[in-house]
């Protein structure tokens, strides 16, 4: 893909991070003011409200989303600061297959346990 639609892409990751993020972070960090995403009271990291957002389909569906968009986001605005430093093409192509392969090795990843989280959720194993 060209500069210019990686570039677009970047600017796309970033817009669906930023409500995402906000949710995350509503849900995770704000808990007693705002009293989301824990259904049964309590911390956020308690295991009731782990298992009670373990069995929502839109956090099974929002993870892997968060992830792909925010690995994007990063990895093409890392690998944009190297190229500032200006190696040669050979280095490029080098940068660009590294940092592709762990994003997706990531993302791969991370998909894997959000979705594994979310079928052990609904089985109702600990």
């Amino acid at each position: 893909m060209k500069e210019r639609g990686l570039w677009f892409l970047f600017l796309v990751a970033g817009l669906v991070v930023l409500p995402l993020l906000a949710v995350h972070m509503a849900v995770m960090h704000l808990d007693g003011t705002l009293a989301v995403g824990n259904p049964s009271g309590g911390h956020p990291i308690d295991w009731a409200n782990v298992m009670a957002r373990g069995r929502s389909m839109a956090f099974a569906l929002t993870y892997p989303l968060l992830l792909g968009a925010a690995l994007f986001h990063g990895f093409y605005g890392l690998r944009s600061i190297l190229f500032e430093l200006g190696p040669a093409a050979g280095i490029k192509k080098a940068i660009s297959l590294l940092l592709l392969l762990a994003g997706l090795t990531l993302f791969v990843y991370g998909s894997w346990a959000a979705i594994t989280a979310h079928q052990l959720a609904l089985r109702g194993t600990p």
